[in-house]
């Protein structure tokens, strides 16, 4: 029972993730529209009802995963992050995270090299957090009083200083919302320079190897010594 029981879950997982993917998608143009034209509830309300319409889409298929998976506790500890984005609207915009799962599927067009997959894998999320930083940013500070990030060019700025840990401080969060989208940047930019730090040297140290191989191939084998007479 355990097991047809997790199975229905992987199939659950699997037949969803495209649609979710694609979901995902038309949320981040959505999103994409109302936030850079700044746009309020009042202004146009269309918007607002499609957002809310995609977020109980992910509600409702958090709910599902959590019936059908085997292990309960741990799957619900395991996914805090998608219990808080069900939860709080406000996080809404972190439902665009969910496109970094497609990677694993796009990774198997990569070849099977590690150092493709891990390339893919970083470009993939580093272009998905800096537009998603950069457009929740400019949520939470673009009618912010004393805010100085205040068009979709100065967040992606920002987001970019923010990732690559460089820090120029011409422009910052001055909310709360800001700023904690800030702290989850920066630790995801650290991270994603320790996969890239790791990379490199697993492309130095193959190439090392390799040079140090040519000269052996080209010398041949090893002559045998001579027997006594």
């Amino acid at each position: 029972m355990l097991q047809t029981s997790e199975s229905r879950y992987e199939r659950w997982d699997r037949f969803t993730e495209w649609p979710m993917a694609v979901i995902a998608l038309l949320f981040l143009g959505i999103y994409a529209y109302v936030v850079i034209s700044n746009l309020r509830p009042t202004d146009v309300s269309w918007p607002q009802a499609f957002m809310t319409g995609v977020w109980v889409i992910f509600a409702l298929h958090y709910v599902v995963s959590l019936v059908l998976v085997q292990n309960r506790r741990r799957w619900f500890f395991t996914h805090l992050h998608e219990l808080a984005m069900a939860l709080l609207p406000f996080l809404r915009p972190l439902q665009l995270l969910r496109l970094v799962k497609l990677l694993s599927v796009l990774h198997k067009t990569a070849g099977s090299a590690l150092r493709g997959r891990v390339t893919l894998y970083v470009a993939g999320t580093s272009g998905i957090l800096v537009l998603v930083a950069s457009l929740g940013v400019l949520d939470a500070e673009q009618n912010a009083e004393g805010a100085n990030i205040n068009s979709f060019a100065d967040a992606v700025w920002w987001a970019f200083v923010t990732i690559t840990t460089v820090g120029y401080g011409d422009h910052y969060p001055v909310t709360g919302l800001g700023r904690l989208i800030a702290v989850g940047l920066m630790v995801s930019g650290i991270a994603l320079i320790g996969s890239v730090t790791a990379t490199l040297a697993s492309w130095f140290v193959e190439k090392i190897a390799e040079t140090q191989q040519e000269p052996a191939e080209e010398a041949g084998p090893p002559s045998e010594p001579a027997s006594a007479q």
